[in-house]
């Protein structure tokens, strides 16, 4: 009879990978860094154990979504007062704060609990090129 594997403190490395989002698709782009950020593409993944590796997203501002998104998906956040719902466009998103949408799409494919608290804390995103994660040597994010 097999025993469930479960991975030791020794055997978990936190690696890092890098993945430049202009032209790639919203959703698309999302699904894979959260694989990734749940640790879903090692071999030794253990569901309830923290393998998920770190991942740097730059150009945040350049990705493409398809269809009528740009025009017709809405962000809200509201302030908790009597009127106080703030609505705003996808295309005004990603000129002001680029880095929420992106952040919005891998946390609503991550779990809804201390889990995917931690692991969306993994997860760096920039508007731009530049990073300051060079000394960490961040990898290519792997395809699928």
């Amino acid at each position: 009879m097999d025993k469930t594997y479960y991975p030791k403190e020794g055997e978990i490395s936190h690696d890092w990978f890098v993945v430049d989002a202009s032209g790639e698709i919203l959703g698309r782009l999302a699904s894979r860094i959260a694989r990734v950020l749940l640790g879903k593409h090692k071999p030794i993944f253990t569901p309830g154990v923290e393998l998920g590796d770190f991942v740097v997203v730059v150009n945040a501002g350049k990705l493409r979504v398809t269809g009528k998104k740009l025009t017709e998906k809405m962000y809200y956040r509201h302030s908790g007062y009597p009127g106080g719902l703030k609505t705003i466009s996808l295309r005004e998103q990603l000129v002001k704060r680029p880095d929420r949408v992106v952040r919005a799409a891998v946390w609503g494919m991550l779990p809804h609990n201390k889990r995917g608290r931690q692991v969306i804390k993994m997860l760096k995103i920039y508007a731009e090129a530049e990073h300051p994660h060079q000394a960490q040597q961040p990898k290519p994010l792997p395809a699928k």
